[in-house]
């Protein structure tokens, strides 16, 4: 291509053409490369070291004559990229894109998107909700329990997972229980997992965990990265596999709560006290007053008292 003219002329370039075209020599330190490339001076043939000067007007026809063709270049190589860029087909034929991540910065705009993903779902909806039980507004799940019923009813997959204490929350349970007959599947695991929802293995909504300061601490991420997405689909799967479905909740020491449960079991695995919080999402106050109460429940004084009715009543069941 072309190139262009070498502009703009600076000022030591004006000062040099106008000596140069009143009959004097060239100013001393002064380069006359871009005037006698842009042809405005040339060599005097008769005396060494002098210039002749140039009429302007046709140094500038020259430049207008190159920038011209230039801009006829470039328009045709603009005219040529459509074609160029249609060969992507042929490059992306056994190539995979992900999708993109949408930082939605409240609860209300968390729960309206996955209202939108869930209006055309047509295969599941599995979430994991890993937090305490709380009070919930009887309108709210009463709308949580029409949601279930409408997407049992086109034959969609619906699993929920939860912290274990749920099971010792009334109105929790009952929720759950409800859900089950309508066909939901709902397990209960003890140890901590991430919350998150997924729909169709397309849709994708996690916590925020880059948050910065200042930041609601209810905002989280739509994520439609294919990767990204069926990745959290087989880790869903892998603590689906390890949790205990509600119909199979475990019946044994009623003396204790399900949480009371999950640090025993923790522990009768090996597990250090202090490793309990960490497996299960809790504080280690929680595990001492637990614990606490678990002893004082079945009447033991101390942790190894306990873990000895514990075990009697494992052996027992």
């Amino acid at each position: 291509m072309t190139g262009l003219p070498d502009l703009p002329l600076s000022p030591d370039d004006r000062e040099t053409y106008r000596a140069v075209a009143n009959g004097g020599d060239v100013v001393p330190g002064h380069d006359v490369g871009r005037l006698v490339s842009l042809g405005l001076i040339a060599p005097n043939p008769d005396r060494d070291g002098q210039y002749i000067a140039h009429d302007p007007r046709g140094a500038v026809q020259r430049a207008l004559s190159q920038v011209q063709e230039t801009i006829t270049r470039a328009a045709q190589c603009m005219a040529e990229l459509p074609a160029v860029e249609g060969l992507t087909a042929a490059y992306d034929a056994h190539r995979w894109y992900s999708g993109l991540s949408e930082l939605l910065e409240t609860r209300d705009e968390m729960n309206a998107r996955i209202a939108q993903a869930l209006r055309t779902a047509s295969s599941e909806m599995w979430t994991a909700q890993p937090g305490a039980p709380v009070d919930r507004d009887p309108e709210v799940q009463r709308a949580g329990m029409e949601r279930v019923l409408d997407l049992r009813a086109r034959s969609i997959s619906v699993r929920s997972l939860y912290n274990v204490a749920v099971r010792d929350h009334a109105a929790t349970a009952g929720h759950l229980a409800a859900a089950v007959e309508a066909g939901a599947e709902v397990s209960t695991l003890e140890e901590a997992f991430p919350r998150l929802v997924i729909i169709d293995g397309t849709h994708l909504f996690i916590d925020n965990c880059v948050r910065t300061n200042g930041e609601d601490k209810d905002a989280g991420w739509h994520v439609t990265d294919r990767a990204t997405v069926a990745w959290a689909h087989t880790v869903y799967q892998h603590m689906w596999a390890r949790a205990t479905r509600w119909q199979d909740g475990d019946v044994s020491s009623e003396m204790l709560t399900e949480r009371q449960k999950a640090i025993l079991r923790a522990l009768e695995e090996g597990e250090p006290q202090h490793g309990v919080g960490p497996r299960l999402g809790l504080s280690d106050r929680t595990v001492t007053k637990e614990i606490a109460t678990a002893r004082s429940a079945v009447g033991a004084q101390t942790v190894y008292q306990l873990m000895a009715w514990w075990g009697r009543q494992q052996a027992q069941a």
